[in-house]
Parts: structure tokens; C-alpha cells; sequence
């Protein structure tokens, strides 16, 4: 390659400038124009501090002409400032031209473009700075919300001993024991639906960090901090579903049993993912009743985790749960509560609604869980439970009449 082919291939692949020895510009590259705005014609004769960005401290540019007149190389990165205002960032390497009796004649700069990198970079700690208020703000979060459950049991743990000093009856007693339990399978619960999104946040801050260190696409670095936002809100939004659950303020009131159905499956969400359970609801209308969502959905809880146990126990690969909702000739709501477990003993079935029955480890089971079920069915909402082997498994069928709330506008 010659001289001049060296020449050409330097001047189209970068943006380069000469000066005389006092920084008269004498010649630019097309490149030069184009990033700086400016025809040659205007460039040409004129001084080139006619691109130097005002920002940029005076002592740079002392200690660039120190740096070229002593006949070294100088190189940094630059801000500089277009014709039509706008800034750029610049990768620039000035090179003293030194004539056969050591004398500088001219100075050659060679630049190329990085302001993309450079804005890249500015954003991105931007956006560290912000990512880092929210983690902050999670912690605080969390810690608040940690508290409001401290509060909340302990609120519970009175209401328990209240009854007992008050000598309650024995199912209400066994309630709160009920609720007691329930308290460490939402607990665990927690933990678990904490350790995915933990385990994701972290991935994405390392993605994160590898986009920045290695100059990636905006378009992936904006996606991840966006995608991280949405993990710290379903995060705290675990939490409210929780605080909600164990809320001793209750009032009976109608709700949607969909709701309900909702509710049991966010709050079950860590157990349901562990144990790869499927869970299918057919409903086709809206159906409301009257009793204490909480309660319910505590019903509905110790259903799913009963099949859950089940699953475990006999080694079920495809664990499924059907949950069907309707209205039988009577008017009555009939919520049939299905899995393929292999269903109950029939020796036993007709005992399973016994308190303190279970067939499972005392470490496991209290054998209160579908005898509380079936005293919330029958107390709070006037109807009834019971359960029936299928070919696979068992179907659990809750009855609740509707009475006169077709005339109030309650269905």
C-alpha cells in the first residue's frame, strides 16, 4: 500500500484536521465536516478552538499545546461543540509535524466519534442512581411491611388469648389455632415467592453491568432496568396480598367467589410454582356471597395444600387441580374443588372432617385443617362440604345457599 493509499484510508475512516503551529486550521476531512457541521469554506483560515465546547476547563487546552509543542503526541477524549449546538464527544490523538531540522511545521489531529459511548455511559449511571433509590426505598418497604406482620401477629396471638380468658367455644378456639397454622404456611410462602424474583433481580443487574462495561445496545440496558422495576413492584405487591390475608379488622360483607379464587392462588403462588401444580377454574357468570373473604380463601388454601401432600405422597407427575363453579337447580352455589391424587381411603373418607384426623406426620398436618374448612362453610356461610372419591382422585363439593340474595342485586 502506498503513502497516499494510507493517506486515504486514515482521512475516510476518521475525522481529521490540520493546523499551522499556531492552530490556524489549514485542512479538514469530510468526516470533520459532517460531525462538526461546518462547510470547509467556513473551517478553512479560522482558529480551531471554533469547535471547543465552553464547558471544557481552560487549563485542558493549556495543557494540550504544552503536551504538542514539546513535539509529544497528545491524546484524550474532548468535548467539543457543533455549528448548530450541539455536543459531541470526541476520541482525539494531536500529532506534531517536525521538518528535517527539528523544527514543528504543522499538527495533525486524528478523531473519532464517541459520544454514543460517552451518553451511554452518563445514562447508565443515571439510571444506577436510580435503581439504587429504589432498592433503598424496597428495603424501607420492606422493613415497614415486616413490622405491619409483626403487629398483625401479634394482634392475632391477643384475639387467641381473648377467647380462651373469655372461655369461647371450641370451635372458635380451634379456629384460631387454624389461623396459627395458617400464619407459618403464608410465611413460607413468602420466602419462597421472594427467592425467584431475587434470584431474577440479580441476573438482571449483572446483565446490567455486562451491557455497560462492554458498550451494549441502549435498547437492551433500558429493557432490563425496566424489567427490574417490574420484579421490586410484584415484590412489594406480595407483601400487600399477605397484609391483606392476616388484616383482624374484617367485616362480613359479599364478595366474589372468583375473587376469592384469586386471591388463594397469589397467595399460594410460591407453593403452586414449587410443586409444578396446574389449577384450572371454569366459572361462567359472576357469582357473589356473603361471609369473610379471608376465611374462605383460608378454605380454599387448605384444600389446595391437602392436594398438594397428596401429590408429594404418591409420586403424581402431572398435578392437577379443577375448580368449578355453578349453580345448581336449587340456586344453590356449588364450588367443586378437584385433583388427581388418587384420592382417600374409603375407610377413612367419612372421618376427614373429624378434628385432630389426619393422616399425615404430626410435623406435617394438625388435623384442623378441613375441620376448620368445614366449620367455616357451615357458620359463616350457612352451607355445607363434603368430599367423594373420583377414578384418579377426589372431589371436594361446597354448598352454599343464596337464599333471597337474587333480590338484592348480590349475584
Amino acid at each position: 500500500m502506498t503513502l497516499t493509499q494510507y493517506k486515504k484510508a486514515i482521512e475516510q475512516s476518521n475525522i481529521v484536521s490540520k493546523t499551522d503551529i499556531d492552530g490556524i486550521i489549514t485542512f479538514v476531512n469530510d468526516e470533520f465536516c459532517n460531525i462538526f457541521e461546518y462547510s470547509k469554506e467556513e473551517l478553512i483560515g479560522k482558529n480551531h478552538n471554533i469547535v471547543r465546547h465552553p464547558d471544557v476547563p481552560k487549563e485542558l487546552f493549556k495543557i494540550l499545546w504544552d503536551t504538542i509543542k514539546q513535539k509529544k503526541t497528545y491524546k484524550a477524549t474532548i468535548k467539543n461543540l457543533t455549528k448548530n449546538g450541539k455536543t459531541v464527544y470526541v476520541n482525539s490523538t494531536v500529532i506534531p509535524i517536525v521538518n528535517s531540522q527539528g523544527a514543528i511545521e504543522e499538527f495533525i489531529a486524528i478523531r473519532y466519534d464517541v459520544t454514543k459511548n460517552i451518553t451511554l455511559t452518563k445514562e447508565l449511571k443515571r439510571k444506577e442512581r436510580e435503581l439504587q433509590f429504589l432498592n433503598d426505598t424496597l428495603e424501607k418497604r420492606v422493613e415497614e411491611k415486616t413490622d405491619e406482620l409483626k403487629r398483625l401477629n401479634q394482634n392475632l396471638e391477643n384475639r387467641v388469648q381473648e377467647e380462651v380468658e373469655k372461655n369461647r367455644t371450641k370451635d372458635r378456639m380451634l379456629y384460631q389455632q387454624s389461623r396459627l397454622a395458617a400464619m407459618g404456611e403464608m410465611i413460607s410462602n413468602i420466602a419462597h415467592q421472594w427467592r425467584q424474583p431475587l434470584s431474577e433481580l440479580g441476573i438482571t443487574i449483572y446483565k446490567m453491568k455486562k451491557l455497560f462495561t462492554s458498550g451494549g445496545d441502549e435498547k437492551d440496558f433500558l429493557y432490563s432496568y425496566d424489567h427490574s422495576r417490574e420484579v421490586i413492584k410484584k415484590m412489594s405487591n406480595t407483601i400487600e396480598d399477605f397484609r391483606n390475608f392476616f388484616n383482624p379488622n374484617k367485616v362480613k360483607d359479599y364478595f366474589l367467589i372468583q375473587d376469592a379464587i384469586s386471591e388463594t392462588i397469589n397467595i399460594m403462588e410460591g407453593t403452586i410454582q414449587k410443586y409444578d401444580i396446574h389449577i384450572t377454574v371454569h366459572c361462567e357468570e359472576e357469582i357473589k356471597i356473603e361471609g369473610f373473604l379471608s376465611e374462605f380463601t383460608q378454605v380454599l388454601i387448605n384444600l389446595i395444600n391437602n392436594s398438594k401432600d397428596a401429590f408429594i405422597k404418591n409420586e403424581i407427575k402431572n398435578r392437577c387441580i379443577d375448580i368449578e363453579i355453578f349453580r345448581d337447580e336449587k340456586g344453590n352455589v356449588v364450588l367443586n374443588f378437584s385433583d388427581n391424587a388418587c384420592g382417600i381411603d374409603e375407610e377413612i373418607i367419612d372421618k376427614i372432617f373429624d378434628p385432630y384426623f389426619s393422616t399425615k406426620h404430626s410435623s406435617v398436618g394438625t388435623g384442623l385443617g378441613l375441620y376448620m374448612s368445614k366449620m367455616i362453610i357451615k357458620n359463616s356461610l350457612n352451607g355445607d362440604i363434603s368430599a367423594c372419591n373420583l377414578k384418579d382422585g377426589v372431589t371436594f363439593s361446597i354448598i352454599i345457599p343464596l337464599d333471597n340474595q337474587e333480590s338484592k342485586g348480590y349475584t
